[in-house]
């Protein structure tokens, strides 16, 4: 760990020659982003060191008086890139470095069982003796809630590994349940709850499914027909093609509510009271079912402005509760 961290200060002290009292980590930073992407803007340097992008033309230059051989195109497809042939030692990550990398992999590690992370982890933590240092834990045992959320992110990632199709029971919002085969490309861990990413054999296309409403999953005999390349991309895409209908939901809500809602509905506050309540705004999926229960438990506490039709819902599904539990024949 000394040696890593005395290799990082060689590096300072060289820039520091060259350029004398400009920013020397950010400097370093740009090396860095610029090693793991082929080409990056000016622009896009600029919004990522949150620096003017004529701090950013200065900086390239300086790096380049340094030894770094940043090259640049012109044009709607240029930007800044650093020689194929460039190699930079990696082991010039400081302490704190160190430090943020063990978090994160004891994050993931109570996250789910995963045995190459456990080994990954170990070899960080014999890196060097960090660990008495650290300040942030991540606890995100919560991401293993759920009957068979273990067992399904085993198998799914061995699918992904060995390239074989998967086969499974999947209820959708609207609660009808259809059997699917699909090649399994990602999971991810996003709003409280696992997704797969998938080529839909049916469908023809990438999906999107939750993960707690698979059943019966198996692996099944048939490798993949297709090449899923450049996935965090794909995952984006398809994260933003998100067509479900979308409520836009006011709320008149009591004071004493208020950290709650905000916990709970993640909207916004749009209109304050002298008494303390206030009115709410946020927007969900109309056929999302944990919303509409929270609704229902805020009780007499919250009262739905808009739409008119949830308005309606709610009396409707009140009344039914009211007629289950009035019922003299229990």
């Amino acid at each position: 760990m000394n040696d890593r961290i005395a290799i990082y200060e060689i590096y300072k002290r060289i820039l520091r020659k060259v350029m004398g009292s400009m920013k020397i980590d950010r400097l370093i930073g740009i090396i860095m982003y610029l090693l793991n992407r082929d080409k990056v803007t000016a622009k896009e340097l600029a919004e990522r060191f949150e620096v003017s992008t004529r701090t950013i033309i200065r900086d390239i230059d300086a790096l380049g008086l340094a030894g770094i051989p940043v090259v640049s195109d012109v044009g709607v497809k240029g930007g800044y890139a650093i020689l194929d042939t460039y190699k930079l030692n990696k082991s010039i990550v400081t302490a704190e470095d160190y430090l943020n990398v063990i978090s994160s992999l004891k994050g993931m590690c109570s996250a789910y069982e995963n045995k190459k992370i456990e080994a990954t982890l170990e070899k960080v933590m014999a890196a060097g003796n960090t660990t008495e240092n650290q300040s942030i834990f991540l606890d995100l045992s919560v991401c293993r809630e759920g009957e068979n959320t273990d067992v399904y992110l085993k198998t799914i990632e061995q699918a992904i590994a060995d390239g074989r199709v998967i086969g499974f029971d999947y209820t959708g919002a609207d609660n009808v349940c259809n059997a699917r085969e699909a090649e399994p490309v990602a999971l991810s861990y996003k709003w409280y709850a696992w997704y797969l990413l998938a080529y839909c054999k049916y469908k023809k296309d990438y999906r999107i499914f939750k993960l707690s409403r698979i059943q019966n999953l198996k692996t099944l005999e048939s490798s993949f027909e297709k090449i899923h390349s450049n996935v965090e991309a794909l995952l984006e895409k398809k994260w933003s093609e998100d067509d479900r209908k979308q409520y836009k939901i006011k709320l008149k809500c009591e004071g004493n509510v208020r950290t709650a809602v905000g916990e709970y509905l993640k909207g916004k506050v749009i209109e304050e009271h002298s008494n303390g309540d206030f009115i709410y705004s946020f927007a969900v999926p109309e056929n999302e079912r944990m919303w509409f229960s929270l609704l229902l438990g805020f009780g007499n506490e919250v009262e739905v402005l808009e739409p008119k039709e949830l308005r309606a819902r709610l009396k409707e599904k009140s009344e039914e509760i009211f007629r289950l539990y009035n019922n003299e024949g229990i």
